[in-house]
């Protein structure tokens, strides 16, 4: 399994929001620091905020934070919601000889389960806190 660009940048804002947690962040220089894509990243912006993981603010001091604390963002959850909940296979849509007996799907679907779950036991936070080559790398001091 693979995880979508979609996915991965928005990962990528979020481990950035919460390194830089003391101020607000703008496309502009999250787009810049990566790179990536400005129209690309408004679009991941704008479903991250949706989905309530950032606050977006506008006009003079505006920008984006995190909207919970780095420790209540489960990476697990995050890619659940952008990789949506498909199957990794799907049976129903082929004609398969096997689908009488195969138990495949159901195997896959456990396997699918256990890997949400190992990924749910690390946070944002996790992911950065005591990281002191992750903070270096990400800390943008505008």
């Amino acid at each position: 399994m693979q995880l979508m660009r979609f996915t991965d940048y928005s990962l990528r804002v979020l481990l950035y929001l919460a390194i830089n947690d003391s101020r607000r962040s703008t496309l502009h220089e999250i787009a810049g620091f990566y790179p990536i894509s400005i129209e690309h990243l408004r679009k991941v912006v704008h479903e991250l905020s949706r989905s309530g993981y950032i606050t977006t603010y506008q006009g003079k001091g505006g920008g984006m934070e995190l909207a919970k604390p780095p420790a209540a963002i489960k990476v697990g959850e995050v890619i659940k919601h952008f990789e949506g909940h498909q199957s990794f296979i799907d049976c129903d849509s082929i004609s398969c000889r096997l689908a009488p007996a195969c138990t495949l799907k159901s195997v896959l679907q456990i396997g699918q389960r256990a890997l949400y779950d190992k990924l749910n036991e690390y946070s944002i936070a996790d992911l950065v806190e005591t990281k002191p080559g992750m903070i270096r790398l990400l800390v943008n001091e505008v």
